[in-house]
């Protein structure tokens, strides 16, 4: 779906979940920081970006790493005595919107006010949308993700749609 205000693509998201265990996470974050060769988000709804990939603090001790398309997940050789990943890629999909009347669209479909600090170009945030979670992640001024799980994309994808007819 694509108009001069409104534009919706769907496509697989590459999606990698690290978790750190209770009581190691200093030392956790550290390793996870090398690496990656990049600073981790310091707190819930923080991201980012380095070569292709953002890492997203979705919880205090869970960050997520969404992979730009067509990059190849990198090889985490996390201490199974610091944390742990799991590939959460296969039941994933990525919505990207753009567009003049995209907060008008999104007010009719998910919790999270376009004009808040919260909700700021480079913050995630965790939220639902029919029921669903999903990950809202503002990439622009005027431009969004979704990160959907992949039993639902073509009811939610549908559910956006109707909104911006």
């Amino acid at each position: 779906m694509a108009s001069p205000d409104f534009s919706l693509s769907v496509a697989d998201c590459p999606l990698i979940q690290i978790e750190g265990w209770d009581g190691t996470l200093g030392q956790f974050e550290k390793s996870l920081s090398a690496l990656l060769g990049t600073k981790l988000p310091d707190s819930v709804g923080e991201t980012v970006r380095q070569k292709g990939l953002l890492v997203i603090r979705v919880a205090p001790r869970r960050l997520w790493l969404a992979l730009d398309d067509g990059l190849e997940a990198p090889s985490l050789a996390v201490d199974p005595d610091l944390g742990c990943s799991v590939s959460l890629g296969e039941g994933r999909e990525r919505f990207r919107m753009a567009g003049a009347h995209i907060a008008p669209v999104l007010s009719k479909c998910i919790t999270v006010d376009w004009r808040a600090p919260a909700a700021a170009p480079g913050r995630a945030v965790l939220t639902s949308l029919h029921h669903v979670p999903v990950l809202f992640l503002r990439t622009g001024d005027a431009a969004c993700e979704l990160i959907v799980p992949r039993s639902f994309s073509r009811s939610l994808s549908d559910w956006i749609a109707d909104a911006a007819g």
